[in-house]
This record gives C-alpha cells, sequence and structure tokens, in this order.
C-alpha cells in the first residue's frame, strides 16, 4: 500500500461520501479510501473488516448516527483513529465525541489542504481541535479531576501517560518501557480510574492541561 493512510469515509449523503472519496483518492494526497459506508452501523462493521488507520466519520447521520458509532468502532478497532467531519454540531457534541475516543473535529466547509492535513495529523496520533474547544473540554476536566489527584500517580504511571500522550499503542508503550502489554493494559486502567477519566484522549488531554511532558 505504499505507506498509504487507511481511511474509511462514512457520511449518509452519497454525493458528498462519494465527492470525499474522489477528492482524497489523488495520488498525491498519500491516501487510500479502502471503503465508505453511509451510518454508524455500517462504519462500525467495515472498521471491523478493513481495519482502517483513519474513521473519517459524520456525526449527524440517521438511524445510528456518528456519536453512537464512535464506541463501537474502538471496540472492533481500538487502534482506529476517528476524525469528524460535520456540517454542524453544537459543542456539546463534538466534546462528546472527543470524550468518545475521536482525535480530531472539522467542518466540511473546510478547505481540501486542511482536510488532507488534519487526517495526516490524526494518522498520526495528533489531536486536531479548535483551540476554544480545546479550553472547554480542559475547563470540564478541571471540573471533573480531584486537583490532588495526580500527586497519587506512581513513576511508572507517569511514564505511561506520558506515552499515551504522544499516541503511542500499549505494544509500543511496553516496548519503550520494557514490560508487558498486560502491564501497560493495568497501568492505564489505574491512571483512567485516579484521574476519573473515560478514555486514551482525555489521557493526552490531561497531560496538556497539566504540562506532564
Amino acid at each position: 500500500m505504499d505507506g498509504k493512510i487507511r481511511i474509511l469515509v462514512v457520511d449518509d449523503h452519497t454525493v458528498v461520501r462519494k465527492g470525499l472519496c474522489a477528492l482524497l483518492s489523488d495520488e498525491k494526497y498519500g491516501i487510500l479510501v479502502m471503503g465508505e459506508a453511509s451510518d454508524g452501523r455500517e462504519a462500525i462493521e467495515k472498521a471491523r473488516l478493513l481495519q482502517p488507520e483513519v474513521v473519517l466519520l459524520d456525526l449527524l447521520m440517521p438511524g445510528m448516527g456518528g456519536l453512537e458509532a464512535i464506541p463501537g468502532i474502538l471496540r472492533e478497532d481500538p487502534d482506529a483513529r476517528i476524525l469528524v467531519l460535520t456540517s454542524f454540531a453544537e459543542d456539546e457534541q463534538v466534546v462528546q465525541a472527543i470524550s468518545s475516543g475521536a482525535l480530531g473535529y472539522l467542518r466540511k466547509d473546510s478547505s481540501p489542504d486542511e482536510l488532507v492535513s488534519t487526517i495526516h495529523n490524526v494518522a498520526h496520533n495528533r489531536m486536531s481541535l479548535p483551540p476554544d474547544l480545546v479550553r472547554k473540554m480542559m475547563l470540564k476536566d478541571q471540573q471533573t479531576v480531584d486537583d490532588g489527584t495526580a500527586n497519587e500517580l506512581t513513576p511508572r504511571e507517569v511514564d505511561v501517560l506520558r506515552c499515551v500522550a504522544q499516541g503511542y499503542s500499549n505494544k509500543q508503550i511496553a516496548t519503550e518501557l520494557s514490560i508487558s502489554p498486560t502491564t501497560v493494559r493495568t497501568h492505564v486502567s489505574s491512571l483512567l480510574r485516579k484521574l476519573q477519566l473515560e478514555n486514551r484522549t482525555q489521557l493526552a488531554l490531561y497531560t496538556q492541561q497539566n504540562d506532564i511532558t
């Protein structure tokens, strides 16, 4: 596949979906469109079958929408990076999508270059969000996380947290820290519990908020 980013395009509007597929298939972008889906349920199934690196996901779709699909996609393919692309959504919907595990958000009226750049960022585990949305999520986290909780983290948990923030998979963290993947999973679960967070995306945001590098 020549190192191309493997992508799944999910949108209920056929013209929009086909247009995105045609645009992103241009050789100069380094993207391989592996498949497409018209609703959340089909997206979950295609994620399981195709194992794309990036899922370009519309939020507002009839039947199962993007918000409901995100947890299902990540259950079928935990390494998938989800980029929300929508024409309109309330901030709370986008915050919910990110809290559920999406790595980025972009509006459909963005330029092709901006879309491609964001896809590449997300594919490399770099969170891609508008600054005002990041601030809103940080404020939300500040309301839910006890200020003293970070002091309860062990040095090894902090090491794991730093790796999560860099987008490492459990296998990569295990290699980096010379521990087993099972031990990594245990540390990640402990971090989520101690910090009262729900997923790895929120852990990454926490490191930004608290300047843990």
